[in-house]
């Protein structure tokens, strides 16, 4: 069976209780934007289900098989978007949700290693319990930018387990001098939809078009080890304590200056050419720092900028 007919087979049967849809006329769909307009297979996929849903009146969350029927999997070996699954995981961090929407995000755990998950408001689920270990069956894989999570939705079941789920140590330790700050650092503004977290694009959101953002902090650092180059992202509370700069704050400063930039040049002053120590879990090319300690006074932040510049 091609990617393609496979990849038709499953939507068909996703909506096979919603939809008088056959797998031909998928594939037939699929086919169409992936030949004729060059687009992405997975980009495809999206589209198509997309349009089904459309067509069917449903929510996402309302596909999927029942709850607990599919194959047990560890985090690290999800590599497929849009795949339904059942894990067995423990809470190993919450973090504060920014969007009404998400009842609750933080990150699952088990031996292979770590991945962000989300549940919605509308789900309306029992809340995870940090530290606690449970059965989840029936989430849904999520991709962006090559970093993947599980989504837990209506149909997801939640059975708390008597064992510890044993975590798998992924985490990275990176220090190095920080010499750079990438675009998309400071004030952004992330994509209200439910469930979506993208940083918009002159107001676009790669998923959802034109929407009005909400404002957010996060630092794209690039820390420089003497070896070679890493990306550490810091989150909004990593940002707020490293240079001092609230939430607040920040949209006030943009506010007074007309300009949002304003933020990324102040936190630039505040954090390049300093030494740090960052740890944290790797998703994709990115560190994501969940301890930062700066070790020294700021290095020649020029010199260690056309270092950096020259690699």
């Amino acid at each position: 069976m091609t990617d393609l007919r496979s990849h038709a087979a499953e939507i068909a049967e996703q909506f096979s209780d919603h939809l008088d849809v056959s797998t031909d006329e998928v594939e037939e769909r699929l086919e169409s934007l992936v030949s004729e307009y060059r687009v992405p297979v997975d980009e495809a996929r999206r589209s198509v289900v997309n349009s089904y849903l459309d067509e069917a009146g449903i929510e996402r969350d309302e596909l999927g098989g029942g709850a607990g029927g599919n194959e047990q999997t560890l985090l690290n070996d999800i590599d497929e978007d849009e795949q339904w699954v059942d894990v067995r995981a423990k809470v190993v961090e919450l973090w504060e949700p920014q969007n009404e929407a998400i009842a609750q995000v933080g990150l699952l755990g088990d031996e292979s290693g770590r991945m962000k998950f989300v549940s919605f408001t509308t789900s309306e689920l029992p809340e995870l319990e940090e530290g606690k270990s449970y059965a989840l069956g029936n989430v849904v894989t999520d991709e962006y930018q090559g970093n993947f999570s599980v989504k837990l939705n209506r149909t997801t079941s939640i059975a708390e387990l008597d064992e510890e789920i044993e975590v798998g140590d992924d985490s990275t330790t990176v220090e190095g001098a920080l010499v750079d700050m990438q675009s998309g650092s400071g004030l952004i503004k992330r994509c209200p939809e439910e469930g979506c977290t993208r940083v918009l694009q002159n107001g676009r959101c790669s998923e959802h078009g034109n929407v009005e953002g909400e404002f957010d902090l996060r630092i794209k650092a690039v820390v420089d080890d003497g070896d070679e180059v890493h990306e550490v992202i810091f989150n909004r509370e990593m940002t707020e304590a490293q240079t001092g700069i609230e939430l607040d704050e920040a949209k006030q400063m943009a506010m007074d200056a007309l300009d949002t930039t304003i933020v990324e040049e102040e936190m630039r002053g505040d954090l390049v050419g300093y030494y740090y120590r960052v740890t944290g879990p790797t998703l994709g090319r990115y560190v994501l720092a969940n301890e930062i300690e700066r070790l020294s006074e700021p290095a020649d932040a020029e010199e260690l900028l056309i270092k950096a510049r020259s690699m």
